[in-house]
């Protein structure tokens, strides 16, 4: 039996459990939502997971054909070294800009990298049309460059980029109306596994092509010099397109890979929440059940 002086402090402390039951439901309700964030960090975390491992898988097979890419975007530039090709200014007529970007998200900034690159060009340099290759890059720029768009493309590189993608791509843009002096087209170069930075090609047009000083030692005829800019522009689009989604999938494994400890980081701290949440729950519990006992034998 407890002493007679102890009893008014536990009727006091009936009348407090009695009062905070309304604070004892909402550690219920807060207890549950912690649960419920906590198991949708968990799926989160198995989703970049799952991504990260995917994108590591597939980074090898991309670097492998951007290394073999690179031959063809390199010989086409030799030819032109070789006859010391360089680009014409001419008045009226506008540079032609190609944007290799893609249609798929979740890989960093690359994508946005590109637009800022773009951006910044526009600010400083005349008036330039623009050809994008991915949806992307077109969402960014068409917020700022609309007007200068005149023609994109999407479903490039859902894989690895091929070169048949790349001389369809060359097709459609030899066969825009205006006349521009000069092509140049931008890309993702690849550095490392986790460094990649914008990059220019320049891809010259038939009159640049003509102008060239040693261009004659190669002994082509005028005829066939359309077919010549075109497959140059090709190889060029295939090295860019190709080089563009190595720097695509890295990113995205880097992305993913930082993503899945974010997670796992928040997954530490809620389950220290959750575990001091519901300790507090059944000490409350626990102080209600031996206030309700002590009280129902003082009765």
């Amino acid at each position: 039996m407890l002493s007679r002086a102890a009893r008014p402090a536990l009727r006091a402390g009936a009348a407090v459990s009695s009062r905070a039951a309304a604070p004892g439901a909402a550690t219920f309700a807060t207890l549950r939502e912690i649960e419920t964030r906590l198991k949708s960090i968990r799926n989160i975390e198995k989703i970049t997971n799952t991504m990260k491992i995917v994108a590591s898988t597939k980074l090898n097979r991309a670097q492998r054909a951007m290394t073999e890419s690179r031959g063809y975007g390199a010989t086409s530039n030799e030819v032109f070294t070789s006859a010391e090709t360089k680009p014409l200014e001419a008045e009226g007529k506008k540079k032609l800009v190609v944007v290799c970007s893609s249609d798929k998200g979740l890989c960093g900034g690359v994508h946005s990298g590109l637009a800022r690159f773009i951006r910044r060009r526009a600010a400083t340099e005349p008036e330039f049309d623009i050809v994008i290759i991915g949806e992307k890059a077109k969402a960014q720029l068409s917020r700022t460059n609309a007007k200068d768009i005149v023609l994109n493309f999407s479903g490039v590189g859902k894989d690895i980029p091929t070169f048949v993608e790349a001389s369809a791509i060359a097709d459609q843009i030899t066969q825009l109306k205006g006349d521009y002096s000069s092509v140049e087209i931008v890309y993702n170069k690849f550095i490392n596994a986790t460094s990649y930075e914008p990059t220019v090609i320049e891809a010259f047009s038939e009159d640049a092509i003509l102008a060239s000083p040693n261009f004659s030692a190669f002994e082509v005829d005028e005829e066939v010099l359309g077919n010549l800019r075109e497959y140059a522009l090709a190889n060029s689009l295939y090295w860019a397109l190709c080089e563009g989604h190595a720097c695509e999938i890295s990113a995205r494994r880097n992305a993913m890979d930082n993503a899945s400890k974010n997670a796992g980081e928040m997954i530490s701290k809620y389950q220290i929440l959750f575990n001091r949440t519901r300790q507090a729950v059944i000490t409350g519990e626990l102080v209600e059940i031996i206030t309700g006992a002590t009280a129902s034998a003082d009765m």
